[in-house]
């Protein structure tokens, strides 16, 4: 450290770095951006740019590049999830006294990232305060201006943190170990001691920066936990010189409550943003049609929190219908809101004085496009349906006075501002453009005055401008000359005029700079007043592109619009996958089908079938048309009646968490558990597979026990249950809300094609062979297995010989699943225990238990 030290500039860039040491520290040198030791080696790594050693300093390492690229390799940093300090020189080198001064104007960071475009994506920042079993959350993105805040228990945090993916967190010290296993580790965080996280001085930073006396005007009083969170999260950004933040113009509540919980699960398995197949195969994918990036954002928004008010859902409905028989208004929408693009971000550049003079000027533009939104809703049938947009004329008026048309992109490229906005300007820019001109004036004027008709202007380095006089008439220059020079033939002169003019051209450049910086910053101030009625209009606009949105792929893919019902039912003629049937081939048709639920006739289906079938698809467009429904959306669906939902669970597909030690049954079983401790009287539960995981016994016996809790639970939940375990068809017997269904398929010969359609009725057979030879099995492998079936197939049927004669002496209703149902005094034993069991009051945990109770019989036979 001592060689680090040894020279001043060094000395200054330690004590900076010592300020900072969780960045990466960009030290201004000249014309270069230079970074050193681990922090060059990190550059290096990230930017892949050459390491170097610094001259004269041991082993000390150096990376840096040319200030004019910091755009370029930024991003890079910000990918890489490093923060970044930005020091620049706060005076000039030529003017410095010893070592030139220097200070961090930012810090960027992965959530903090102004000057950085992040298209369709967020960037949120987030802080979360925690207190017993409840936390507060806040939510920023400093680039949009949104802010939301929310409190509950851990579930209801880990979706809203999985809905907005932050992409940094700001965590109290004592709680960051606690809640790094509720966090994961992919996320940056920043920790705060306990006086950051407390009451009194959050609601004092959050009073300063919005300029209001209360928090109650954001309608956050009631949530302390929340208020805590977002005070520590705006004291993180004005940490990071992020001070302006006057676009931030509201806090929005999150109140789950208006909201269908999806959980994790769900959210995955469902693919609604995101899928292993890649970004063609979500549901986000096949929705987006915005012509904004503003729009996009709120288009995945709105699918991973759909609403539970019908109001507030037909609203959206009836816009959507308007725009899909409205062909002009519709059109007009397109045009004019991918005209005023993604102003949400304009306006946080404004904010933040980042925006350049030309992308000043534009918003004349995006003010005109808002002008045309407008009009056309005027014009529209029901414009009454419509949001209405600020006017803005007065800002639109004001920019085209002071900035000019031909603005350039940056500030100190000159020609920013309006001719006429500022006579000193103005007068700086004419005498820097016509100064020969000024000087010839000023020759004619006292060549009048005095007479002298062969007086001359001249200029050098030593006493710059002067006029010159032969000595024939130098008995003609007035007193008020001051003689500088004497010459052989001539005498030279300089006057006041001319000394003052002479300034002004020798300054004009530096004036002009120097000047239209000042009145450029000064005009942005005077656009800030406005700033809340852009972010109303950017709302407002946003909102229409994803309802445009839904009424173009409406359009495109024949969508119904369903009816929302405040009972239980649903009802679903033809419906489809909507992301299936998009990525199809051209060539093939997408099979419909319907769908019926309900709490008193058929609350569960249990369908069966071969895998390859349909089954799983089925499951998941059903669950795809309700969350539509429920977005304002129509639907792939010939017609739907549909009772709102509360809660979407599904239990679909098979995978381990081997990183936490869990098997694929483990993640199956917590999945499940999770959807039978939390369901409601209008959940929806998709049910793919239960209890393939483990062996047949253990399987049939808890997808049967499964089932039986959800029919006898209190809430009677709508259930969709595929399963391959085709012992579930005798519970439509005993259960009168179960009913079975089956996946069609035809068998021609030795093969078999698959119909797709569902149907009523249970299926006997698994087709399991067949899909095997269909996904290529060698043929000595099916040889072998359909020997094994026909064995196992023949000892069924004795056993099953052997099960009639029983029957015949013991009651009906006292046998449950055929595979129990056998002469056998260790089965009836399990029978017996199955029997005794108390279903309306048995906890998932209890069952489990019972299962392993059961199976540890089994293995003594």
């Amino acid at each position: 450290m001592a060689k680090q030290d040894s020279t001043p500039l060094m000395k200054q860039y330690n004590q900076l770095k010592a300020k900072y040491p969780d960045t990466i520290l960009l030290y201004r040198i000249g014309d270069f951006y230079e970074t050193f030791g681990k922090d060059a080696e990190d550059t290096s790594r990230i930017l892949n740019i050459v390491l170097t050693k610094r001259s004269g300093s041991g082993q000390e390492m150096l990376a840096g590049f040319p200030y004019h690229a910091l755009d370029t390799y930024l991003p890079k940093f910000i990918r890489a999830g490093r923060r970044v300090a930005i020091c620049e020189q706060v005076e000039d080198p030529k003017l410095a006294k010893g070592i030139v001064k220097r200070s961090v104007s930012e810090i960027v960071t992965p959530a903090l990232a102004c000057s950085i475009d992040q298209g369709q994506e967020n960037s949120f920042l987030a802080s979360l305060h925690k207190d017993k079993d409840k936390y507060g959350l806040a939510l920023i993105d400093i680039s949009t201006g949104e802010f939301f805040v929310s409190e509950g228990k851990e579930n209801a945090i880990q979706k809203l943190l999985q809905t907005f993916k932050p992409k940094e967190i700001v965590v109290e010290k004592k709680n960051e170990r606690d809640l790094s296993l509720f966090l994961g580790e992919d996320i940056l965080t920043k920790t705060y001691d306990d006086w950051v996280f407390n009451i009194a001085f959050a609601k004092d930073t959050l009073q300063e920066v919005f300029g209001v006396n209360s928090v109650k005007g954001f309608g956050i009083e009631t949530m302390p936990l929340a208020v805590v969170a977002s005070g520590a999260a705006v004291y993180y950004i004005q940490e990071t010189n992020h001070s302006q933040l006057s676009h931030i113009c509201n806090i929005a509540r999150i109140d789950n409550d208006n909201y269908v919980w999806l959980d994790r699960f769900t959210v995955r398995n469902l693919e609604l943003v995101s899928s292993p197949y890649g970004e063609k195969a979500t549901l986000y994918n096949v929705l987006n049609k915005t012509q904004s990036n503003m729009g996009a954002r709120l288009l995945r928004q709105w699918i991973l929190l759909p609403l539970k008010q019908k109001g507030e859902i037909e609203k959206r409905q009836n816009i959507v219908s308007a725009l899909i028989y409205d062909d002009t208004l519709r059109e007009s929408l397109q045009k004019n809101i991918k005209l005023v693009g993604d102003v949400e971000r304009l306006i946080a550049k404004i904010s933040t004085h980042r925006v350049n003079p030309n992308e000043l000027f534009q918003l004349t533009n995006i003010i005109n496009s808002m002008q045309d939104i407008q009009q056309s809703i005027n014009n529209a049938e029901n414009s009454k349906i419509f949001p209405s947009l600020k006017p803005l004329q007065d800002l639109k008026k004001f920019i085209l006075k002071a900035i000019s048309p031909e603005a350039p992109n940056n500030i100190n490229k000159g020609s920013s501002i309006k001719e006429g906005f500022s006579k000193e300007l103005d007068e700086y820019r004419n005498i820097a453009t016509h100064s020969q001109s000024i000087i010839d004036g000023i020759l004619k004027k006292e060549s009048e005055n005095t007479g002298i008709p062969s007086l001359k202007v001249g200029f050098n380095n030593v006493f710059g401008y002067y006029l010159e006089v032969t000595n024939t008439h130098k008995d003609k220059v007035p007193e008020t000359w001051q003689r500088k020079q004497t010459l052989a033939q001539a005498e030279r002169y300089i006057t006041e005029d001319l000394k003052e003019i002479e300034g002004k051209i020798l300054s004009a450049q530096e004036n002009i700079a120097s000047l239209e910086t000042t009145l450029y910053y000064q005009i942005i101030e005077k656009c800030l007043p406005y700033i809340a009625q852009l972010n109303a209009n950017a709302t407002t606009i946003a909102r229409l592109d994803c309802l445009l949105s839904f009424s173009l792929c409406a359009l495109e893919n024949s969508y119904s619009k369903p009816l929302l019902l405040d009972s239980d039912l649903m009802h679903i003629e033809k419906g489809r996958h909507p992301v299936i049937e998009k990525m199809l081939d051209p060539s093939k048709e997408y099979v419909p089908n319907d769908v019926y639920l309900d709490s008193t006739t058929q609350q569960i289906v249990v369908i069966t079938g071969p895998n390859m079938s349909g089954k799983s698809a089925y499951l998941r467009q059903t669950a795809l048309i309700v969350l539509m429904a429920q977005i304002g959306s129509y639907v792939p669906a010939k017609f739907a009646e549909i009772g709102l939902v509360d809660k979407i669970f599904t239990r679909v597909g098979a995978s381990d968490n081997i990183s936490s030690g869990e098997s694929t049954f483990m993640v199956e079983m917590n999945e499940t558990s999770a959807i039978l401790n939390n369901l409601s009287s209008h959940s929806l539960i998709l049910l793919d597979e239960i209890g393939r995981g483990t062996s047949t016994y253990d399987g049939v016996s808890l997808a049967w026990a499964i089932a039986a809790y959800l029919h006898e639970s209190k809430h009677r939940p709508k259930v969709l249950f595929a399963t391959h375990y085709h012992e579930l068809i005798a519970m439509q017997e005993q259960y009168q809300r179960i009913k079975n269904y089956h996946v069609q398929v035809k068998e021609i010969g030795s093969k078999i094609v698959f119909v797709r359609t569902i149907t009523k009725g249970g299926s006997e057979k698994s087709f399991g062979l067949h899909v095997a030879k269909l996904a290529g099995m060698p043929k000595q492998v099916l040889t072998l297995a359909a020997e094994i079936l026909t064995n196992l197939e023949q000892k069924a049927s004795k056993a099953s010989k052997n099960e009639a004669k029983i029957q015949k002496s013991v009651p009906e209703k006292a046998f449950q699943t055929s595979f129990i149902q056998l002469d056998d005094p260790i089965l009836l034993q399990i029978k017996e225990d199955l029997l005794n069991i108390d279903i309306e009051n048995l906890t998932p945990v209890q069952a489990l238990n019972k299962l392993n109770d059961i199976k540890n019989i089994l293995k003594k036979m």
